[in-house]
């Protein structure tokens, strides 16, 4: 049984992708971009671009589980042509602000929303991973720490429980390789709340330095944020921390709770990758 990875040059599949390798199982990795991927000996990369229907079939031929993106663009065709090729099971990295009332028109929630209402409609057996906020996220952070300059923050003290990229993907193979996890719609976080200060100051610890934290306008955040990403998605990030500061964030499942095996500590996140934050 072979499983198809789309998105392969990300994180989470690429995690996924080495352990379904490793472990002896047929996977071929798919993106628009081939070319740029990087992939063990053995693993066919393959072309599969979502505006371009006449890729879908090559990359679907003998597949019968999926590791897929939530990309809505061109969705409902793919999820045709993968019922077509005898796909029989779906991963989706999908996101728990999918759970969020106005998840249909938040701009961090329709698109993997979507995805899911596609793949629902479907005769295809589903399981959606909805994680929290990623440890990973941080990395935004790294551009001001690498040059000892403060994070500025409008909400420095918002919570959330951040999961560690490397968790999904021990999720997500166990969801591709066994039963139990199957067809499940599972929220995901890590193992504890902690607002952005303590975020940063589990980053000071790693790299053996402090890292100042300024509080600043939600105004001047928006502007800022908005260089980056659409304003739309810079309001309702903005939102989602403001509402945050009122406690500590939910802790869901986590790899404890379904695999036993304890979760990885955002300070585990921050020590693994100590270096992207020094400034070399």
């Amino acid at each position: 049984m072979t499983t198809l990875i789309t998105g392969a040059r990300g994180k989470v599949a690429q995690g996924v992708l080495a352990r379904l390798h490793s472990a002896g199982h047929r996977v071929r990795a798919a993106s628009a971009r081939p070319a740029e991927l990087t992939v063990p000996a053995g693993v066919a990369a393959v072309e599969l671009a979502l505006d371009r229907p006449e890729t879908f079939a090559a990359a679907l031929d003998g597949v019968r589980q999926v590791f897929l993106y939530p990309e809505p663009s061109g969705i409902r065709a793919l999820i045709r042509a993968a019922e077509a090729a005898g796909v029989e099971h779906v991963v989706l990295l999908s996101s728990s602000s999918v759970l969020g009332p106005d998840a249909a028109t938040d701009p961090l929630a329709r698109h993997s929303l979507q995805v899911e209402h596609a793949l629902a409609a479907s005769s295809l057996t589903c399981t959606f991973l909805r994680p929290d906020a990623f440890a990973s996220n941080s990395f935004g952070w790294a551009h001001p720490i690498g040059r000892a300059m403060p994070v500025q923050l409008a909400y420095p003290d918002a919570h959330t429980a951040p999961i560690h990229p490397e968790d999904i993907a021990d999720i997500a193979f166990e969801a591709l390789t066994g039963d139990f996890l199957k067809g499940r719609s599972l929220t995901l976080s890590g193992p504890e709340s902690l607002t952005f200060r303590a975020q940063l100051a589990a980053l000071s610890a790693a790299i053996g330095r402090e890292v100042p934290v300024e509080r600043i306008s939600r105004e001047a955040a928006e502007q800022q944020m908005s260089a980056f990403m659409p304003a739309p998605m810079a309001g309702s990030l903005l939102d989602l921390w403001a509402a945050a500061s009122h406690g500590p964030a939910a802790v869901a499942d986590t790899t404890e709770t379904l695999l036993g095996r304890p979760a990885r500590t955002y300070a585990q996140w921050a020590a693994e990758n100590a270096p992207a934050f020094t400034g070399h």
